[in-house]
């Protein structure tokens, strides 16, 4: 496993003394490609786990030949034909929707709203529509294409919210059921050091229509601030 941040003379992690930016780019020089997160593991039948356990797992494009990649930090589980804030709830099978019910290990992605593309990966084995939405990631790799793709200055909030996950990875529809195994998409495992106690575990966002649901604690997130095993170090 990589060893946590660079200490100062003061035996205190770097990252307390530079700024978002500054820290950001200390990261993206000292990023390395790890090993893909291999098909097996999308086929855990317990989605809210899975949800839980993509916090610090990294999420990688390549997009156009240009690589981008951020550390996940925030997501939501969503349970399927019986879970209320699903687009499967009921078992309801649409053209949309029926990516949900292939073997896990594919992305879902779909238009929000109109304007915003989200990325879900779809998990659990084919027919059960289990899937999670990526809410937010911690750039790694990439940070001059990102900021480029978001159209706005490098700040904290770059790639807080769903939409701008997406944008920032250059994922669009064209990118629905893609295999998270393959070359534009994928995961990996870099071993960032998450302590259990700094996930943040609370109701999921915008799902008021799913009544008793929308209150089920299936959302996980942690603040980029608090990563403290960046890769590479």
């Amino acid at each position: 496993m990589p060893g946590l941040l660079p200490l100062n003379s003061e035996n205190k992690p770097y990252h307390l003394e530079l700024s978002f930016f500054e820290f950001t780019i200390v990261v993206q020089n000292s990023y390395r490609i790890m090993a893909k997160l291999n098909a097996s593991y999308y086929l855990n039948p317990d989605v809210v786990f899975l949800a839980k356990d993509l916090i610090g797992k990294t999420l990688c494009t390549r997009i156009n030949n240009t690589l981008t990649c951020g550390i996940i930090t925030e997501t939501e589980a969503y349970a399927g034909v019986i879970d209320k804030a699903s687009h499967a709830y009921g078992d309801r099978r649409t053209n949309r929707t029926e990516v949900m019910y292939s073997q896990g290990g594919v992305s879902y992605v779909y238009l929000c709203y109109g304007i915003h593309r989200l990325f879900n990966i779809v998990t659990n084995a084919n027919g059960i529509p289990h899937a999670i939405l990526i809410r937010a990631i911690y750039p790694v790799k990439g940070i001059e294409e990102i900021v480029k793709r978001r159209g706005i200055k490098f700040s904290a909030n770059l790639c807080v919210g769903p939409g701008k996950v997406s944008q920032a990875l250059g994922i669009d529809l064209v990118h629905n059921k893609l295999s998270l195994t393959g070359k534009e998409i994928w995961l990996q495992d870099d071993h960032v050091n998450i302590p259990e106690g700094s996930i943040h575990v609370g109701p999921r966002i915008g799902v008021d229509y799913a009544g008793e649901d929308a209150k089920l604690p299936y959302r996980f997130r942690i603040d980029g601030k608090d990563l403290n095993g960046i890769p590479g170090y």
